[in-house]
């Protein structure tokens, strides 16, 4: 084993001791994986550094993976044996392969998408699973499925159409989010699919390469007869307010609304989705992460918003907590959203924000 900073931690990384705080409060386990939950923390309690395995991960580590993997696959596999998800997955399929044939049309023939039976794809979707926790478990279990860049288009469309919602906005702003998610990406069919599906770690250059796909989406779209505020969602979905992002750097105040909200849509649906070097995260641990570092980066407004809707989807639903203890979430709590209060048996509950020890693993 050896030392590592609290500043230099990863996910992954396994604790070789308890870690515990000055008090002597224990916050971490030995032998866990750790999580952006875990991390935060660690952070939160200023421990400058703790010890960290080398080699062979122990068996306790090994099955905590396994029971993990189990109970979510349960919870999964009900919502994926419905007849709902059934219709949803046959009506999904025929709407990305449409998106499909439209973005590549757009590409390599320079015809302007039909942005009405664009629309008309999403709506139905939308028609049936209008309730959020029914979309966004669909959309999970259909990443198992369909995993590709038109797939992923389709979702954060999706979820931003549903993120406008929240907000209040007018049929028109619905319709522009709701494009520029189904768009955002159309830049990646310029970077090599090499690059776009290594399963590693990109190199400096390759990473270079991805970071231009937004101007290369914005040059596909640009002269086509798009509304501006779709074309911009293209090149700025990646630019961040604390202006950390790309191609440009904006800051603030000089990206617009529409971006921001498309930008929080595509980060949320890339970290839950299921990839060759990781699985999905569960919704708890994207929203620590989100609460870790994306405050400054997206404007609060949104990214509050969207953070605590995700939380609230989950009350009522069995979760598996980090000791293996399972239960319900029976209350969220706005001040700490990964912390909430969990229903153990009809007369005892564990309220998360008193047991820094312990956090939502996975829902079940």
């Amino acid at each position: 084993m050896h030392t590592v900073k609290t500043a230099d931690l990863k996910p992954g990384m396994v604790t070789a001791v308890n870690v515990k705080t000055k008090a002597g409060q224990v916050i971490v386990e030995k032998n866990k994986f750790l999580t952006h939950q875990m991390i935060a923390h660690i952070e939160y309690y200023n421990i400058p550094s703790i010890k960290v395995l080398d080699g062979a991960l122990p068996d306790a580590t090994i099955h905590a993976m396994v029971n993990e993997r189990q109970a979510s696959e349960s919870y999964f596999q009900k919502i994926r044996e419905s007849h709902e998800f059934h219709e949803f997955k046959d009506s999904y399929e025929k709407k990305v392969n449409f998106l499909e044939h439209t973005l590549n049309d757009a590409v390599a023939k320079n015809l302007p998408p039909d942005e009405d039976s664009l629309l008309e794809q999403a709506l139905k979707l939308f028609a049936k699973n209008a309730t959020t926790i029914s979309m966004f478990d669909m959309l999970h279990n259909m990443r198992s499925i369909n995993d590709s860049t038109y797939a992923h288009s389709m979702n954060v469309a999706l979820i931003g159409r549903m993120m406008g919602m929240w907000m209040n906005f007018d049929s028109k702003a619905l319709d522009i989010l709701t494009l520029g998610g189904m768009f955002h990406d159309i830049g990646k069919s310029k970077v090599p699919e090499a690059i776009l599906n290594k399963p590693g770690r990109l190199t400096p250059d390759e990473f270079e390469e991805i970071k231009k796909h937004p101007r290369y989406g914005y040059e596909i779209l640009r002269d086509m007869p798009l509304d501006p505020a779709v074309k911009k969602i293209t090149l700025y979905h990646h630019e961040r307010c604390d202006g950390s992002g790309y191609p440009i750097g904006l800051c603030s105040d000089e990206i617009d609304d529409f971006s921001i909200i498309i930008a929080i849509a595509d980060v949320y649906d890339a970290m839950t989705a299921d990839r060759i070097y990781r699985s999905g995260m569960c919704p708890f641990e994207a929203i620590a992460i989100f609460e870790q570092e994306g405050l400054s980066k997206y404007k609060p407004q949104y990214i509050l918003t969207f953070l605590e809707r995700i939380a609230n989807t989950y009350v009522g639903n069995n979760v598996l907590l980090s000791n293996g203890v399972t239960g319900k979430i029976v209350l969220i709590n706005k001040q700490f959203l990964t912390r909430p209060v969990i229903q153990i048996s009809d007369e005892e509950f564990i309220n998360l924000e008193k047991h820094p020890e312990i956090y939502v693993q996975a829902i079940i």
